[in-house]
This record gives C-alpha cells, structure tokens and sequence, in this order.
C-alpha cells in the first residue's frame, strides 16, 4: 500500500519554523502532563480533601485509584483524537486536546471537599480525571507526531527527545508550583484551601498553550497527505487492518511502552511516594530533591534523542530496559538507607514479629463494608509506618520488638489513630524514629544521585520513542496507530503502577516489594523489544517492515 509523496515545498521547514514548532508543542505538552500531574504531586491532600478514610492506607490507596483512572480512559481518548488527528489534521486536535485537559484541572481546583457535599465530591472529581485521561489520550502522539513530521530524517530523534523531556518538565513544574505556595501560604492555610490554586493555574497555562500553538501551521507530511487525497477513510479499523501493523502495535505496546511507563513512574512517582510515605523524609526535602532530579534529568531525554539519530532506536532502549532490572531494587535500597536510615538499623537489631490467626491485609475491607482483622490492623499500621516486620502462625494477636513482648491495648482495635500513636510509641521505645526526617546534606545528595540513576534509565528508554513510534507506522493512520498502544500501555501498565505497587506493599507489609511489578513488566517487555524493534541506523515507515 503505497503512501503519498511528499511535495518538495513541503519537505524543509525553515529553521525558524521548526524552532516555533519545538517551542509550541514542547510548551503545551509540559503545560497538559503539569496538569496531569498536580494530581499524583499533592496526592496526600487529595486525600484527605475527596477520600477521606479510616486509615492511611486505605486513604493513599483511593487517591491513587482515581489517579489511575485517569489514565483508564487513555486509550480511549487515544481512539477518538487518533481518529480525529489522522482525518482532521494534527494542528487542531492537539488544540482541542490541550483546552479540554486546561478546564478539567482547574474544575478539580473549585469541587468542594468531601465534608461539604459528602459523596458527590469524589465523585465530581473523578470525572474530572476521566476528562483529563480523555485530554492526555489525544495530547502525546499529536505533539510527537507534529515534531517528527516538520523533523528531518537525521535529527528526529534529537528534535523528538524535547517532547519527551517535556513529559518530565510537567512534573518539574507541578513541583515548583507546589513548593512556591507552600513558601507563600501558612502550612494549615495550604493544607485548607491553598493546594487548589495549582489546580487552578492551569488556566493561565492553557491560555499561553493556546497562543503559542495558534501560530502553528498543520504538519506538512498531512498537507501532502490531504493534497493528494490519500488521508484514511477510517484510521481506527485500518490500525488493525494494515499489512503488518498488529505486530507493531503489539511491540509499541510491550515492547516499547510497557517498559518506558513502568520506569518513569517508579523513577518519578514512585520515588517520591517512597520518600515522603514510609521513609517520612520532610515534605520540602523530598520535593526539593524531585525538582532538582527532574531539572537535571530532563538533560538525559535530549542526549538520548541525539543519540539515537546515530545508533538507531532499538539500542537504548534494550540497554536501559536491562541495566533497570539490575539496579532497580538496589537504587531504592540505597535511598531508604540514606533516607531514613534510623529506621532500618532498628529493623534490623529489634526485629518486628506479629503473630495470630487471619493475620494478613485486607487494604480495602472498610471501603466494602468487611471487617479487618485484628492482626490485619496491627499489619496496616506497621505499613504505614513503614515498619518491615515478620508474621508467625500464632493463636492470639500478638507483638514482639526484638523478642520482648508489646502489650496490645483494647481501644487499638476500634481507633486507627490510637492504634498508630500506641504502636508508634511502643516502637520509638525500641529505637525506631517516626519524625519526620531531615537527613544531612551528604545523604541528600546521594538520594539525587540514585534518582538521577532512575532518571538515566527513563531517558535511555523513553528518550527515542516519539521518533521510534512515528517511524514504526504508515503516515495515513499514524496518529491512531501510535497513540493507542502508547495509551494503553501508559494507561494501564504505567498509570495503574502507584496503586497496583502500594496494594502489593499492604499486602506484604514491605516497602521494597511493590517493586517487583515494575521489575516483571520491564522484564517481559525487554523480550517483545529484542524480538520486535528495528535494529540498525532509524529508518521511516516502509511497507515491507513487517
């Protein structure tokens, strides 16, 4: 199946123009993920704002539920602006994309909270979210697909990375917003009502979004397409018909995005979840360390991207998918010794044992109604102290801090709160520190080091895919062909990550153990990318690629 040629007048933009079309769409893609965003930054007061809870984990679980069902209607909204992207152009759908995702957070600025409208609130907000995943679907592949397609073949990759590296300036900035309010409100004022203005940022940022793409023209590979009548009658159905492209889109999915969501929200928001939850380093502190990995991070995505224009695609992303599954649980190992590292030598020398019958989590027993266990709770609240501890076959409840009894008092088992300030009591007798920590300037910078380790990983997958993925498939249904497997791999594999690793480590009462879902999805995916991504220098979509 043959597709249309490009007219010369439509090969070389200028290089002002491609400077515009960089600047443009690398700005409205920091602006929608920095919306996108601000959820998962200030997701403990979400929580308590729209999901209140009787217990922290049940609290953290639900915040990260309605993040992940943003990311649920992705591939949705990836079907309806693919569709509209390859019959309409790329220019007007990314339009459309970055107003809906604007008006959607700002709404989430304005819900009143759970105590004012009881139910309604995360009900509100949830369809905010969906809006937003509907929005995100549409946004990545029109933004990567405008660059890649004004690109000259040979800098593709390096004029494609600033879209990526753009991902990681939306979550920069949600930080920087987030600690300049916190800087200019009283802490109980921001914890009040001062975390909407982030939320309602958003709309100052759609509007320089919407200035800055107006300018644009539409991508001349869709001029040329539209000119010579060969745009696709149907791009969804033609996805799925087209000569080779269900191996493709299996390979994006898998082999390609499988692996580069996994490592980008265990490097980002896992990291900060980690050090902010169960390593309780003080809020300023693990977001200060976030903004500067980021910062500098974004760097690696752009080195990646040049690379790639010489040594093709398919090299950094296997190497990076390899050197995750041996330094990742090493990397987080090495932040929660340097993090909080109080906690784990009283870990070690008073070792936590619980025993008793039905002794293990049920994480969402009161949001259906089910009664915890007695030694259920004991387990949840040991979590969410960040507490490692070993369970025993045992006829009643019991305790034991370094082999010496813990007396379990009655009201524990009716008030979460008791239950926690007791057993944190208890524990602080033994040698375990609950404050709220300030580790020195030394271990700071070995924390960022490590996240820059995470970071290097992320580039090295995540730093080629928009050139790899407008490569991968034929101009006429580019715009769906791309954005479906992409958005159901980040909409399933990546955005259900934070809730999928958090019910992991409830369930098993370790810190470290949510890890292993990463480490599976990268593992398999490395597989499909060994087998199924172009080898050799980056070359376009050509019909005999199978």
């Amino acid at each position: 199946m043959a597709t249309a040629a490009l007219p010369a007048a439509h090969q070389q933009p200028s290089d002002k123009e491609i400077r515009l079309v960089i600047a443009a769409s690398s700005a409205g893609t920091v602006f929608e993920w920095y919306d996108f965003f601000i959820y998962g930054t200030l997701a403990a007061l979400i929580g308590q704002a729209f999901f209140p809870a009787g217990n922290e984990t049940l609290q953290l679980l639900l915040v990260w539920a309605g993040f992940a069902v943003g990311f649920g209607f992705r591939p949705l909204g990836a079907i309806l602006f693919g569709y509209l992207g390859d019959k309409l152009g790329r220019k007007y759908t990314f339009l459309i994309t970055v107003t809906l995702m604007g008006i959607a957070t700002a709404g989430v600025g304005l819900v009143p909270d759970a105590a004012t409208i009881g139910l309604v609130a995360p009900a509100i907000v949830i369809l905010f979210r969906i809006l937003q995943g509907l929005a995100l679907g549409g946004e990545y592949g029109g933004a990567a697909i405008y660059v890649a397609e004004h690109a000259p073949p040979e800098k593709r990759g390096y004029y494609t990375s600033y879209i990526q590296a753009s991902v990681v300036g939306g979550f920069v900035l949600s930080i920087a917003v987030v600690l300049l309010c916190r800087w200019a409100i009283p802490p109980e004022e921001f914890a009040d009502w001062g975390w909407r203005i982030p939320f309602l940022l958003s709309l100052i940022l759609l509007a320089i979004s919407l200035w800055m793409r107006l300018k644009l023209s539409e991508s001349p590979v869709f001029r040329a397409m539209k000119e010579a009548g060969e745009t696709a009658k149907n791009p969804f159905t033609e996805s799925f018909t087209y000569p080779g492209n269900k191996k493709r889109i299996f390979v994006a999915l898998f082999g390609v995005t499988g692996i580069l969501t996994t490592i980008w929200y265990t490097a980002f928001f896992s990291g900060l979840s980690f050090l902010r939850g169960p390593m309780r380093v003080e809020e300023h502190t693990v977001e200060l360390i976030l903004l500067a990995a980021g910062l500098i991070a974004m760097g690696f995505y752009i080195v990646v991207g040049k690379w790639s224009d010489r040594v093709g695609r398919k090299k950094p992303i296997v190497i990076g998918a390899l050197l995750t599954l041996l330094l990742l649980f090493p990397v987080f190992w090495g932040m929660g010794s340097l993090a909080n590292p109080g906690l784990a030598r009283a870990a070690e020398a008073n070792p936590v044992v619980v025993s008793g019958p039905e002794c293990s989590t049920d994480p969402f027993a009161e949001l259906f109604g089910r009664q915890q266990s007695r030694c259920g709770q004991i387990l949840e609240t040991l979590t969410a102290s960040g507490v490692r501890y070993q369970v025993v076959e045992g006829g009643t409840v019991g305790l034991t801090v370094g082999g010496a009894a813990v007396p379990l008092a009655e009201e524990w088992f009716a008030d979460g709160e008791a239950r926690r300030n007791g057993l944190q009591q208890a524990l602080s007798a033994a040698g375990f520190d609950f404050s709220r920590q300030s580790p020195p300037l030394g271990n700071i910078l070995g924390i960022l080091a490590l996240l820059l380790v995470l970071g290097g990983l992320s580039a090295l997958t995540y730093g080629t895919v928009a050139a790899l993925l407008s490569e991968m498939f034929p101009p006429r249904i580019r715009y769906s062909s791309m954005s479906i497997p992409y958005h159901i791999g980040a909409g399933y594999l990546g955005g259900f990550l934070p809730l999928i690793s958090g019910f992991i480590v409830a369930r098993t009462g370790d810190v470290y153990a949510g890890l292993w879902y990463t480490w599976a999805v990268v593992a398999f995916g490395v597989i499909v990318a060994i087998w199924g991504i172009p080898s050799g220098p980056p070359r376009d979509f050509a019909d005999e690629i199978s």
